[in-house]
């Protein structure tokens, strides 16, 4: 059993694709980054850099628990411990890795600060506004021409460099971006939604933005979330 601390965010839906994916087992805690949730000491001791999210996987190494913060870790954890999403050979390997370090560093962040700026920064700064906002479109169109005559991120292949990008992409209204500018990331982006492991992902992030609408506590979260509802169908 693995549990899952996360809330409804991009990094946290990376995580929930990819258990679904492998039809891992999990239970999810609800971690509420808005009441300040990741700077309890139990979470502290899960996920030191107070950032959601993080797993403890009970059946680890050895057949020992284990704790991974950080979904870019988390990602190729999963990745080892099931033999899934990280390419055939080394070379499709390096390259998933190679994807995900440029979602880690620049996708997700650069975009997380165009939303930021664009929506919920209480003074409107131009200049921040348009410099996030020229550099997610200008990695958004890094990826349109990494994805021209590929079905997936990397080639053939469905990895976890498609999980960790798509949850970013979900969100490109909010960083005023329009897909029909990048037809290839549009491709993808549909192509990568219709899998039936991300629509079930999908269909927990809304409900856990329903619980935080509602704010529910953790242990509700528990109680929506738990093992028995989230056991692979």
């Amino acid at each position: 059993m693995i549990d899952l601390y996360s809330w409804a965010t991009p990094n946290g839906h990376k995580i929930h694709i990819m258990l679904e994916e492998c039809r891992l087992p999990y239970a999810v805690h609800g971690v509420d980054i808005r009441a300040g949730d990741q700077f309890k000491p139990e979470f502290l001791a899960i996920s030191p850099n107070n950032r959601i999210p993080a797993i403890v996987d009970h059946d680890g190494p050895g057949g020992k628990p284990i704790s991974i913060f950080e979904s870019g870790a988390i990602l190729i954890y999963l990745a080892g411990k099931t033999g899934r999403f990280l390419g055939k050979s080394d070379r499709d390997k390096f390259k998933a890795l190679e994807w995900l370090m440029w979602q880690m560093g620049g996708f997700g962040p650069m975009l997380g600060q165009a939303h930021h700026f664009m929506n919920y920064a209480p003074e409107k700064i131009e200049y921040a506004i348009n410099r996030y906002g020229n550099e997610a479109k200008r990695l958004y169109g890094v990826l349109d021409k990494q994805l021209d005559g590929r079905k997936y991120v990397i080639g053939s292949q469905y990895t976890i460099a498609d999980m960790a990008i798509w949850p970013w992409a979900r969100s490109h209204g909010n960083h005023r971006i329009d897909l029909a500018e990048f037809p290839n990331v549009a491709q993808w982006f549909e192509r990568v939604g219709t899998r039936p492991a991300v629509k079930r992902a999908v269909e927990v992030l809304a409900a856990e933005r329903a619980a935080q609408g509602n704010q529910h506590t953790p242990q509700s979260w528990n109680n929506l979330f738990g093992a028995e509802q989230l056991k692979k169908r």
